[in-house]
């Protein structure tokens, strides 16, 4: 991708100039002189003036009720709110955002946590939809989800940046169903992607699901499927819990976070398979509680806290604790990230253990000079105190690039604080002449002056001063 291309590499929206740096999404398995700059050409014609994708049964498809067929029934016994019994048409044509609806609206004002929202195993066109509440007795209705819900492809059907949204709720469960049946949302990011060649970023940029202002919520058996930007994100919420999530899009897709947080604490996420364009998983400022445990991610940019300080009164970032995890393909492992010239605050309590990496360009990092466009003011440092931090039993290679395996370069203006490394095993891959890998070397670690109390432990890794 040739300099000044715009580009978000943070995954918060913002549009930057690219200008070489290596945390763009590039694929650790292909040459980066391919000439690849963006994804596949959208399978449909961006003049045709049609929403939907070109295949799929006609538009004029009447509706008729929902055959009785065990896939057309719910997991559980409940009031059950059939989105066909409200005027659901399955095809992938016919805007259905109104029954939907109409059928939420029924659920959550009369029965609440008794009813469930239900989607046959079916494919539904949906436009822009929101779940809100509060619903009765502040009880939220179960969504069950066993067909496939797509999105519009054309960005002028969004008003906002959301296609689905859960707002005010209080227990709501959004689910696929049944341990074998899971279901998809598509966003159909492809047009969009193809637009930010030539536009800003935030124009482009379409997010599903959010989940803003609710509590007690449980998201599993799910397949999310190329948004248009994050695939899943939270905002003003507690006691999440995501498992047995799918999340899928190509790796030069941009913005396409897998899940991302912000002011959300409690937040659990287990058992699911990111592989995305962006960060695996993102916590954003005000995120604390976080647990990540059996994820498995690649491609995309890794587990990221941060990035952190580029706004001004941005709350602090703790306990945050990944474990168990898996990690192929990717630029990044592991990562703390905090911008120049920020605000105080503050990221603490933070842990890497049982991490495997394979065929990672950069397995660990924390970086407080985070800078992916021109323009950062270096004269003035990072302010976030990044503090009790430890990486335990990380283990796994390399790709085959120059880059240290683990780089810890922390802030002049606020020192990190009480890192640990500890049974940190990593191989660095060399290439030979034929550009084969051939060698196989001690990790590198990189490090600046400006660690307090930093302890490597029974970790195999050459030292190299920061330069």
């Amino acid at each position: 991708m040739p300099a000044g291309t715009p580009y978000d590499y943070r995954g918060d929206g913002e549009d930057y100039a690219y200008n070489g740096d290596d945390d763009l999404a590039l694929p650790p398995s292909s040459s980066e002189e391919s000439g690849a700059e963006g994804p596949p050409e959208a399978p449909f014609n961006e003049d045709s003036g049609a929403d939907g994708p070109s295949e799929g049964p006609s538009a004029s498809h009447d509706w008729a009720p929902p055959p009785s067929h065990p896939n057309v029934h719910p997991s559980a016994p409940s009031v059950v709110f059939n989105v066909m019994d409200y005027g659901a048409v399955p095809n992938r044509k016919k805007d259905n955002t109104k029954a939907f609806s109409i059928a939420w609206g029924e659920a959550c004002a009369k029965k609440g946590k008794e009813a469930t929202l239900f989607v046959p195993n079916l494919s539904f066109y949906l436009g822009p939809m929101k779940f809100e509440g509060p619903c009765y007795q502040n009880e939220s209705p179960k969504v069950e989800i066993q067909g496939t819900l797509v999105a519009p492809a054309n960005l002028g059907a969004f008003p906002d940046k959301h296609w689905i949204s859960f707002r005010n709720l209080n227990g709501i469960e959004v689910t696929g169903g049944g341990a074998s049946t899971f279901g998809i949302l598509d966003g159909q990011g492809h047009k969009a992607w193809q637009k930010r060649k030539h536009h800003k970023l935030t124009e482009y940029r379409v997010f599903f699901p959010t989940l803003n202002l609710t509590n007690s919520c449980i998201l599993s058996l799910i397949t999310l499927l190329n948004s248009k930007g994050y695939h899943m994100s939270f905002t003003g919420s507690k006691n999440i819990r995501v498992h047995d999530i799918n999340i899928t899009a190509p790796w030069n897709s941009p913005n396409t976070d897998g899940i991302h947080t912000g002011t959300t604490d409690n937040i659990n996420i287990t058992n699911s398979v990111i592989g995305v364009g962006d960060d695996c998983v993102s916590i954003g400022p005000g995120t604390t509680n976080v647990h990540i445990h059996k994820v498995s991610c690649g491609p995309g940019h890794g587990i990221s806290i941060g990035s952190l300080g580029k706004y001004k009164d941005e709350d602090d970032v703790g306990e945050v604790h990944v474990r168990n995890c898996t990690i192929s393909d990717t630029t990044n492992g592991v990562r703390i990230k905090t911008w120049p010239d920020s605000e105080p605050s503050k990221a603490y309590n933070i842990s890497f253990v049982d991490v495997v990496v394979r065929n990672v360009t950069n397995p660990i990092i924390i970086d407080q000079e985070y800078c992916p466009s021109d323009g950062c003011k270096f004269s003035k440092p990072s302010r976030v105190q990044i503090s009790n931090v430890t990486f335990l039993n990380i283990t796994g290679t390399t790709s085959p690039k120059p880059h240290p395996a683990v780089s810890i370069i922390c802030s002049r203006g606020a020192p990190c604080q009480d890192v640990k490394l500890i049974q940190v095993n990593l191989t660095q891959v060399i290439l030979d002449g034929d550009q084969r890998p051939a060698i196989n070397e001690t990790g590198l670690l990189k490090v600046n002056d400006f660690v307090k109390d930093l302890e490597v432990i029974n970790s195999p890794l050459l030292i190299v001063n920061d330069e």
